[in-house]
């Protein structure tokens, strides 16, 4: 099992910088990959093929980027550029996106999100494979009346989508390469996610998908003060239906319920559940939220366990 962590250089005086430096971290623990999240600060394809180019060896990707305000030709481009630049170790992560951030930043209805995801998809998939659409979907049009190819990317970047509820699971499983699914405790994952998307996947004869847990945690002898922190970090989270729905089905009922907090004996085992519950990977967010010696801990602890 390939264990990771999403980098988080914010909160410094160069992001980009910041970004390389932590990345070279990660690897030197022994971890895998490092993965970027999107806001609308940093672009996560840039980060991600800037550390991944400074870092030789490990995978780097995105999780995730929105499809609202987003076309498969813009995205598409980035992907295949950050695989180039990498050669061959990006990885591109999508999402639903939510109502507040879509209508929100971007002023556009969130509406018909399944249903734009599966033509994002759709029409992505041909332009990282092919360098060509000609893609006239319902919500979305893609066609190429001049090549898009990006010499030095090999065809088919992998596509993952960060999909937890029933409808995004099954357009995952048809049309991606696997899901990237956040605060998604062991329970979900082996009672209703993995399930969903493997049958999905199954049924239109694609390969078995990758199953990318993201879980925030950390390793830290202070368990109540970062759990505090935690529960106000990821408070947001309680207010978006598909997470509020996977938290319950994960036995919580807040969103901090799906952390991992503790000591290395508490955050290896639960490493290990959400391997017994269908994980191929692991990528660990949020652990910063402790300090630089808590996070240099988990990340020693956990590229212990990738190795």
């Amino acid at each position: 099992m390939t264990v990771g962590v999403a980098l988080n250089a914010t909160d410094t005086d160069n992001q980009i910088d910041a970004s390389v430096r932590l990345a070279e971290e990660a690897a030197a623990a022994g971890l895998r990959s490092a993965w970027f999240g999107q806001t609308f600060g940093a672009d996560s394809p840039q980060l991600a093929a800037i550390a991944g180019r400074a870092v030789p060896g490990l995978q780097v990707g995105t999780s995730a980027i929105p499809v609202f305000g987003r076309h498969p030709l813009t995205v598409a481009g980035q992907a295949l550029t950050a695989q180039a630049a990498t050669h061959g170790r990006y990885h591109l992560g999508l999402a639903l996106g939510t109502k507040f951030l879509t209508e929100g930043g971007f002023g556009l209805p969130f509406e018909r999100p399944v249903a734009r995801l599966r033509e994002f998809l759709t029409a992505l998939r041909q332009l990282t494979e092919t360098g060509t659409a000609d893609f006239h979907g319902e919500l979305l049009t893609a066609a190429t009346p001049i090549p898009a190819r990006v010499p030095g990317a090999d065809a088919g970047v992998p596509v993952l989508v960060a999909a937890m509820g029933p409808q995004a699971l099954r357009a995952s499983g048809e049309l991606a390469d696997g899901i990237l699914p956040y605060l998604a405790g062991p329970r979900a994952l082996a009672e209703h996610i993995v399930p969903a998307v493997t049958a999905a996947a199954e049924a239109a004869g694609r390969p078995a998908p990758r199953i990318v847990a993201l879980v925030h945690g950390v390793v830290t002898d202070d368990v109540d003060a970062v759990r505090e922190k935690a529960t106000e970090q990821l408070a947001f989270y309680e207010q978006i239906p598909s997470y509020a729905r996977v938290i319950e089905l994960s036995g919580g009922k807040r969103a901090v319920d799906a952390a991992v907090i503790g000591d290395e004996r508490t955050v290896a085992e639960e490493v290990r559940r959400y391997r017994d519950a269908g994980a191929t990977e692991v990528v660990f967010a949020g652990t910063e939220i402790a300090g630089d010696a808590d996070r240099l801990r988990t990340w020693d602890l956990l590229g212990s366990l990738a190795g």
